[in-house]
């Protein structure tokens, strides 16, 4: 049973930044697309960031030039650096592995998420 445990959230100001880190339990971690997600009240959970198991990113337009997706497969973690901090980036952000190019469906159970909040 694979488990998602995500951390680095918190309360930072507009133009600031957070770095998020995603444990992922059990093997085989580094043949999977790892993705980030987030989720605000009211709304569907949204892929912001994935990276293959080769290495290659891809960005939902809303935070391209501001998130970074990064991996270590020998710690089994993923990272999400987020840069330049808007009030609309407030949300709970999970980890998984989605399965389809959309990011809907995803491998595993979602973990508890980590809280980022945005403001002055």
């Amino acid at each position: 049973q694979v488990q998602l445990v995500e951390s680095g959230g918190g309360l930072v100001q507009p133009g600031g930044s957070l770095r998020l880190s995603c444990a992922v339990s059990g093997t085989g971690f580094n043949r999977y697309t790892m993705g980030w997600y987030r989720q605000v009240p009211g709304k569907q959970r949204e892929l912001v960031a994935r990276i293959t198991a080769g290495g290659s990113t891809s960005y939902a337009d809303s935070v391209k030039g501001r998130f970074t997706i990064s991996r270590d497969n020998a710690k089994n973690t993923v990272y999400l650096q987020m840069n330049s901090l808007k009030p609309e980036d407030t949300g709970v952000y999970y980890c998984n592995a989605p399965k389809t190019p959309d990011g809907i469906l995803t491998l595993w159970y979602w973990g508890q998420g980590t809280q980022v909040t945005v403001s002055s």
